[in-house]
């Protein structure tokens, strides 16, 4: 059987071939699974999608149609897949519900580390020989107090990078986690972490209830020289809201490695295109704030064990299995 990916990087496409070697042939595309390219996977059974991918209601309806049964996503996130009409059509799909959380955490402490101590501005400066030191002051982390919204598995190793560098830790989370109240973070409310965090570091999915827990209610509440920090969902923030702060001259800096409207933007060049999204085109030009590519999860380590994941995904699905990483049908449920 062949299978047919879509939104291949240049990086994944031989590790993607390498775990279906000898079991199926993979057809890698480079271009993401949209309404306009849903018609390409016409007689494919199996297709596999990136986490970008937009499998709304129309989406699905031509890939079931093309003769498509099983969509194997390629990501942990799964709010870009209309699940209620991927049921109706008799779809299967699936996820990748665990891989390595320190890409995550690592990075999103690298984000930090880089707004506050000034590295992307330092290194464009001496590449043209200006070494000045002016505008580059940072300051210590250790003391300070860090919040984490979201303690599962990336949260608790974030919190474990903060708890090395000597942090006051606080967490909000519907779940406490024990291995973080061990470190000795402490629960506390939205408000309370908001307002009292030096450095503010998110870790939860987005779903109808967290879309735009960072709004303006809560920027506001937040210190005037806070450091934010966004590695899981764009949707997260009220980017509209975040720009205002930030034009107001708050925040001591901001790292996002996703972004609300990244569907259509992250993972292509638009480097020799208008840019046609204001709000992202005014954000990038703050000198505090960094943009990265929606990257975070991007290690040989975490990108082998998605690819694995989504093999035996496929396994599964043509052994007429169901694991925790099926959304539909409902996954097994717990003994």
């Amino acid at each position: 059987m062949e299978i047919l990916a879509f939104g291949v990087q240049a990086d994944e496409k031989p590790m993607l071939e390498a775990a279906f070697a000898g079991l199926h042939e993979v057809r890698c595309l480079d271009v993401f699974l949209t309404e306009d390219t849903a018609p390409i996977a016409a007689g494919y059974e199996v297709v596999s999608s990136s986490v970008n991918a937009d499998l709304n209601g129309r989406v699905l309806r031509i890939l079931a149609a093309g003769g498509t049964r099983m969509i194997a996503q390629r990501s942990t996130g799964f709010n870009n897949i209309d699940l209620d009409v991927a049921r109706q059509l008799g779809l299967t799909v699936s996820r990748v519900s665990y891989y390595s959380p320190y890409s995550v955490a690592e990075f999103a402490w690298t984000l930090a580390m880089a707004v506050n101590r000034r590295i992307v501005r330092a290194a464009t400066r001496t590449r043209d020989f200006d070494f000045r030191l002016d505008g580059l002051m940072g300051r210590d982390m250790h003391a300070r107090t860090v919040g984490v919204l979201g303690t599962g598995k990336i949260g608790e190793a974030f919190t474990r990078i903060a708890h090395g560098h000597g942090m006051h830790l606080l967490g909000w989370d519907v779940v406490r986690n024990p291995a973080c109240v061990e470190l000795g973070m402490k629960y506390v409310d939205k408000e309370e972490l908001f307002a009292s965090s030096d450095l503010i570091s998110l870790h939860v999915p987005l779903l109808g209830s967290t879309r735009h827990l960072v709004d303006a209610a809560a920027l506001r509440l937040m210190k005037d020289d806070a450091i934010l920090v966004n590695s899981s969902r764009g949707g997260l923030i009220d980017t509209e809201a975040l720009v205002a702060e930030l034009r107001a001259g708050r925040f001591t800096g901001v790292g996002l490695d996703v972004y609300e409207a990244e569907a259509g933007i992250f993972f292509m060049d638009r480097s020799l295109e208008t840019v046609e999204d204001d709000t992202l085109a005014r954000l990038v030009t703050f000198p505090h704030v960094v943009v990265t590519s929606h990257q975070a999860y991007y290690t040989t380590d975490a990108v082998s064990q998605i690819i694995d994941t989504t093999a035996a995904n496929v396994a599964d699905y043509l052994a007429g299995r169901r694991s925790e990483n099926t959304l539909v049908p409902d996954p097994p449920q717990a003994p």
